[in-house]
């Protein structure tokens, strides 16, 4: 069983990371929802494999056996998708991604059903082998890539199907799930060495030109030609770039000079020419080249990605920029941007960040399409916070006419301001915009200064910009009509939110969703008149298919709701207490994953990276609720309650320990964050074997479909929990999953003759 579970958790992440390069990092978590429908289908598929002739544990050994080679003829089918994804394209994927889920599911249902006397450690194990799933994603993703991980879940069921064999005393059996096992392995590893089965096709285009590739647990970084330069890109997920330039700064031309500060990103240094700067996401070095290149003597890279910081830029390939990163005056730090804002003692003159997003799926980014704390009203306050009284905060985003994120900006800085004391935003913004607004979009950059530009400051900015050929946008004084210079000169700022075209409102850090500008109500607009290819559908077009998928999942939790009647026939009871009891399964299923996804959102930015946060969280909440099982005997009626409680209580005191502890070790911050979510996944733990168990004693066949009910409630409330944490927020997620805990105990209790479990 822990096999099993261990298997398909790293085959579910491992998915999302795939999805993400060969697809787009909108369908990374559609692998969630792949996952649930599949096991939540195999749930109701083991009522047909329950009558089969063979032994429980034979058949439980073919089906392993089987779901291997499943596994890896699944892997090939996505890697060898040659083109666009069309509507029979993504039906294809979806069945084949669903089919290893779709085995699993049969197997791990046709277990609890046999051994419901003992569920509590079958349960037990179920959880820790999912436990250690989480485990061991970050060091395989990093060691071997993810097409060699879905390998390695290939070997982990052919070895389970060893054991199930095993059990049954058949050594003919147990001998072919060996040397399956066996076989795997060998593939795993001559494919870690030639990759020939590898990502050959992304986005509908073949993937030619890269000259070097490599996973980590978050990426997949990739060298190849920057189109019409000749100068090298670091490519991530296939689609993102960052260039790498290749300045001589020992004999520097004035034309290269030239090229580097004027242009939008370069125009903080105009201001503050040999600024001390701290650079978020640095990428290839542009910015830090821009530093660099006006007399900056003391500049910080902060980049997330140790492949690119590390490998790229600094060991193997830093020949490429002519050692930039390994200069002096550079100090380049592995980790995320706004952890490393809260945590440093120091201010700059100049805090910069250009296109910081790269559009590619974390494993954690699966559950939120693609959220960043990098751009909120709280970020905006920590940056303004370190910066120098004469220090500025320079922002680039995409620039469309009307204007999106970029305006978006503007409500957020006006928000900081105002908490600093600071209440003239219109004295303390420069805004400028490079390139056309038409096709993929224009590049607006934003000085936002800590005190009210100065005269010099303001005439130096026109001048430069007139100088660069840039279109001045906001200037304070200037008198220039737009969008921003409304948005930062009214004193009514919620009547200009309400009727603007697109939702352009400050988010916060409980409320993340930077990027997604698009009002429900103009979503078919959307869809029907933007340009496909612009960024800005590039980034939208993820919420139109977040109220897909929450379609799909509604549509999912019913059909499997209504199969297993079908199945059944007259074998359910008259009576009607197994359907009303079933609803108990529905809820925990639905609560126990809106409260999971809320706890990985609210801990990213206390952890320093998505992958952190999903490893720290997924694998406490899945050991805890394992021990629960364990003791889930002994567990009162009140459980689902008292789960409630902590929740509540963890959704207001979580976010003051994670602001008091911005500074601390992150060691002593893994262990606050399991500490924090231990109490409730404990307890959390313990109301489905319970429930089991007692569904057992009323009618025993119905044992697997609640299984399959609680799978496929998780389906729908993995895609709920982000629908409610773009509207409502993530504290708000978080209650509403403990409400539903108070659903099922309300569920057991109208259930007669049952005792709440």
């Amino acid at each position: 069983m822990l096999l099993t579970t261990l298997a398909t958790l790293l085959m579910e992440l491992s998915l999302t990371r795939i999805f993400s390069v060969v697809f787009y990092y909108h369908f990374a978590f559609l692998a969630i929802s792949i996952a649930l429908f599949g096991l939540g289908v195999g749930g109701i598929f083991s009522y047909v494999v329950a009558g089969w002739r063979p032994p429980l544990f034979t058949k439980l050994g073919w089906l392993a056996g089987v779901n291997s080679l499943v596994v890896l003829g699944s892997l090939v089918f996505l890697l060898t998708r040659s083109g666009e994804m069309n509507n029979l394209t993504l039906g294809a994927v979806y069945f084949a991604s669903a089919l290893p889920f779709f085995l699993a599911g049969a197997i791990v249902s046709l277990v609890i059903s046999e051994t419901i006397g003992r569920v509590d450690r079958v349960y037990f194990f179920d959880l820790l082998g999912a436990a250690g799933g989480c485990l061991l994603l970050v060091p395989l993703l990093n060691a071997f890539g993810g097409p060699n991980t879905i390998i390695v879940v290939a070997m982990l069921f052919a070895a389970s199907s060893a054991v199930w064999f095993s059990v049954d005393h058949r050594s003919k059996g147990r001998a072919g799930g060996v040397a399956l096992g066996l076989v795997l392995m060998a593939l795993l590893l001559i494919n870690a060495r030639t990759g020939f089965i590898d990502v050959r096709y992304a986005k509908g285009q073949a993937l030619t030109q890269e000259r070097w590739s490599k996973w980590n647990s978050f990426s997949r970084i990739a060298l190849a030609p920057e189109p019409g330069s000749g100068r090298t890109a670091i490519v991530i997920d296939a689609d993102a770039a960052t260039g790498i330039p290749e300045f001589d700064f020992s004999k520097l031309t004035p034309q290269d000079r030239e090229d580097l500060l004027f242009q939008g990103p370069g125009l903080p240094y105009a201001l503050r020419p040999g600024a001390k700067a701290l650079i978020i996401g640095p990428g290839g070095g542009w910015d830090v080249s821009r530093a660099l290149a006006s007399g900056s003597k003391d500049i910080t890279g902060v980049e997330i990605n140790p492949i690119i910081a590390t490998t790229i830029m600094r060991q193997k390939f830093s020949s490429l920029s002519k050692g930039l990163y390994l200069k002096p005056e550079i100090r380049i730090v592995v980790e995320d941007g706004r952890s490393f804002v809260r945590r440093t003692p120091e201010q700059y003159q100049v805090l910069q960040a250009t296109l910081v997003d790269t559009w590619a799926s974390t494993a954690a980014g699966a559950f939120a399409l693609s959220e960043n704390n990098l751009y909120t009203s709280d970020a905006f306050h920590d940056y303004l916070s370190k910066l120098t009284p004469d220090g500025m905060l320079t922002f680039t985003r995409w620039g469309f006419d009307p204007p999106r994120e970029s305006l978006r900006l503007i409500s957020l800085v006006r928000v900081a301001l105002a908490q600093l004391g600071e209440n003239e935003p219109w004295k303390h913004v420069i805004i400028a915009r490079q390139g056309s607004v038409q096709g993929w979009g224009a590049q607006d950059t934003m000085l936002v200064s800590r005190k009210p530009f100065s005269a010099t400051d303001i005439q130096t900015a026109k001048e430069t910009i007139a100088r660069a050929k840039m279109q001045l946008i906001y200037l304070p004084g200037e008198g220039i009509r737009s969008p921003f210079a409304d948005l930062l000169l009214t004193t009514e700022p919620e009547r200009f939110f309400e009727k603007y075209t697109y939702n352009v409102t400050p988010v916060d850090d409980d409320r993340p969703f930077f990027f997604y500008t698009v009002q429900p109500r103009d979503l078919w607009a959307f869809l029907t008149t933007t340009s496909k290819d612009s960024a800005d559908y590039k980034i939208n077009r993820a919420v139109p298919l977040l109220f897909g998928l929450v379609g799909i999942s509604l549509i999912a939790t019913l059909v499997i709701l209504v199969l297993p009647p079908l199945v059944l026939g007259s074998r359910l009871p008259a009576d009607g207490r197994v359907r009303r009891f079933l609803l108990y399964f529905l809820s925990i299923g639905i609560g126990y994953i809106l409260i999971q996804v809320a706890l990985i959102q609210k801990f990213v930015l206390f952890l320093g990276h998505p992958t952190y946060a999903l490893t720290v969280i997924i694998f406490s909440m899945l050991v805890a609720s394992s021990l629960g099982s364990y003791f889930s005997k002994r567990a009162i009626p009140a459980v689902p309650l008292a789960v409630t409680a902590l929740v509540a209580v963890l959704a207001f005191l979580a976010p003051v320990v994670t602001e008091a502890g911005a500074g601390w070790p992150l060691a002593l911050k893994f262990a606050v964050a399991a500490g924090l979510v231990t109490p409730a996944a404990f307890l959390m733990g313990m109301p489905f074997p319970s429930g089991l168990r007692l569904l057992e004693q009323m009618h025993p066949p119905s044992v697997r479909w609640a299984w399959s009910i609680n799978a496929a409630a998780s389906v729908l409330g993995s895609a709920g929990a982000i629908f409610l944490a773009i509207y409502l927020g993530l504290r708000a997620t978080l209650l509403i999953g403990g409400l539903f805990y108070v659903a099922a105990y309300l569920a057991a209790l109208r259930t007669r003759g049952i005792q709440a479990a």
